[in-house]
Order: C-alpha cells, then structure tokens, then sequence
C-alpha cells in the first residue's frame, strides 16, 4: 500500500541480517542520513565544495517537515483522504529524492578529500555539535 513503508520495512530486515562488525558503519551511514545538515568543518576550498554542502544540507523546511509527520502519523492510524495519500507519497519521494541527492553529494565530497564516508560523516557530525555547543570553527 505505501512504498516508504514497505521500503522501511525492507531496511529493518537487511539491518536485522547484518554481522555484528558491518553494524556500526551502517549506523553511522543512517546517522548521517538523517542527521540535520551540518557545515563542513572545513573552509570550502572551491566552488564544487560548496555546492557539493549546500546539497549535503538540503532539507524540508520546517512547515513542510511538519506537514509529512502530521500525514505519517495519521497514515499509521488510516485517517487519510485520497488525496492527503497522495500527498504523503509525493512528500515521500521529495524527501527519497533528498537523501539520495545527498548521499551522492557525500560520495563527492569524500573523494574529492581523498577520505571515506564514515571519516566524513564523523567530520561533520563534529562540526554540527561544535556548532550546537557554540565553538568557532573555521
């Protein structure tokens, strides 16, 4: 019936089969997935660094991320009219889109640093608890 939740439901079960060692890369790769966008601890050194953070950090607005929880909600409990339906699924594959662009964008980014995903990923969870905790970092 909903393709995000089947989608879902198949991530629970490959995480369910995976080995004890391949599990904390993964939960680094869903951490960054999900994670709110953070700057680069590092001054863009080009214009390609930075269209490549400004892709990493593209997000819902905050109306707009509060609309797909209100419909996600409603869709667990089957209060949705046809066309709210509609609109979760759309709002869905925005979002799908999103995380694909940015996952992408992070696969760039690490090789034009010459760095893996989870060096980059512990980057810039660094730089967005820096940010949080207010430290300058340039």
């Amino acid at each position: 019936m909903h393709s995000s939740i089947d989608s879902r439901q198949r991530a629970i079960a490959l995480v369910e089969q995976l080995s004890a060692e391949k599990l904390p890369a993964v939960v680094q790769l869903l951490e960054l997935l999900t994670s709110p966008p953070a700057q680069s601890p590092q001054s863009p050194g080009s214009h390609e660094e930075s269209r490549l953070l400004e892709k990493i950090g593209q997000a819902f607005s905050a109306e707009k991320q509060s609309r797909l929880n209100d419909l996600r909600q409603r869709c667990e409990w089957e209060q949705l009219t046809d066309t709210e339906h509609k609109e979760l699924i759309s709002y869905e594959d925005q979002q799908e889109q999103l995380r694909v662009d940015r996952l992408s964008a992070l696969i760039e980014l690490a090789k034009s640093r010459n760095i893996d995903l989870l060096t980059l990923n512990q980057e810039l969870l660094s730089s967005s608890e820096a940010e949080i905790r207010g430290d300058n970092v340039a």
